[in-house]
């Protein structure tokens, strides 16, 4: 299982911990308007997943403005997904007042369905740990990065790197 630290704290993943070529597993978390979503949902197309412990904290604002700048260069056939367990309201506030128009923010906080599927759900705290996965359009992990610092940034070039790489 990864190794994550929290504020140089070391805590404790809950679930299984995902690899490049595995099949993505399912997940339900809920949209803005409280509706679930699943990996269903954008099946056929690249998924970026990106996730964060919580939209509200100046890390995991910066990564997902990053993204939904990079949404443009990435085309149509990507899905860029940000997951963390804040509640779905004050996901829909933060993207009004931060101008987040191409990344759908989803909730975890319900059930951990994707913390736990994933391997990213932090036992201590029940927030998630910083990690990104990229999914291809079959549904395969084609590149993860489990942040080892939850407070530090992920590699945005890889990340991006390995969502056009997924689409050739």
């Amino acid at each position: 299982m990864a190794q994550i630290t929290f504020k140089q704290n070391p805590v404790t993943l809950l679930g299984k911990e995902v690899t490049v070529g595995d099949t993505a597993p399912n997940f339900t978390v809920l949209a803005n308007d409280l509706s679930p979503v699943t990996l269903e949902n954008s099946k056929g197309k690249t998924r970026l997943i990106s996730v964060v412990p919580s939209l509200d904290t100046g890390t995991c604002d910066a990564q997902t403005r990053k993204f939904n700048e990079s949404a443009a260069e990435l085309g149509e056939d990507v899905v860029i997904l940000t997951i963390s367990n804040d509640l779905p309201f004050a996901q829909k506030r933060w993207c009004a007042a931060a101008g987040i128009d191409s990344v759908q923010t989803l909730s975890d906080h319900r059930d951990l369905s994707f913390g736990e599927a994933y391997g990213v759900a932090i036992k201590e705290l029940r927030l998630l740990a910083r990690a990104i996965f990229v999914v291809d359009s079959n549904d395969k992990v084609t590149y993860v990065e489990y942040v080892s610092e939850a407070t530090e940034h992920p590699d945005y070039e890889q990340a991006i790197a390995a969502v056009k790489a997924a689409q050739k």
